[in-house]
């Protein structure tokens, strides 16, 4: 939590520091899902995930978007009921490279969509810290791409599944 709030603190002051370089995506996402593979297998959650050709390479900072990846992951894990399915695939787009992390889970109210990417936000009022985290996770995700240059969104609707997606330019 400590480490979160320093992250924030730093984002919210543009001081983040980026280490870019040319890197390949595919490796970071083949690399993240396997790291959620076992967790994946516990919770009942078919975990896949696709690059289209030609992504490679992408300037990026990887430590920084593989934090967004396990964010983005990590919850469409927890918010996954067993037999459903969480999916992640990346492409190149005219405005970038384009990378979406999907599920069929709960999904998210309406109501809560427009707030979702800010600090501490929970939606669901009775989540404590143990079942939910502390609410930075998205946050932390869209301050990355944002330092980035890009952009992050969600779609979703309650009880069909949530999508993220993040491009980076």
């Amino acid at each position: 939590l400590i480490d979160d709030l320093f992250q924030m603190a730093q984002l919210d002051t543009g001081g983040i520091p980026l280490d870019r370089a040319e890197s390949s995506l595919s490796d970071l996402i083949s690399d993240t899902l396997e790291s959620f593979s076992e967790l994946a297998l516990r919770r009942g959650v078919k975990l896949e995930g696709s690059v289209e050709p030609k992504v490679d390479p992408v300037m990026m900072d990887t430590q920084r978007i593989g934090r967004v990846l396990n964010n983005l992951i990590g919850n469409a894990l927890r918010h996954t009921p067993a037999e459903g399915f969480v999916n992640v695939y990346a492409r190149r787009t005219s405005s970038g490279v384009e990378v979406c992390v999907s599920d069929t889970g709960e999904g998210i109210r309406a109501e809560d969509l427009p707030h979702v990417f800010e600090s501490f936000y929970r939606g669901e009022k009775s989540r404590s810290r143990s079942t939910g985290g502390a609410g930075l996770g998205l946050a932390i995700s869209r301050g990355i791409v944002q330092a980035h240059g890009g952009e992050i969104k969600v779609q979703s609707e309650a009880g069909r599944g949530s999508q993220f997606t993040f491009i980076l330019p």
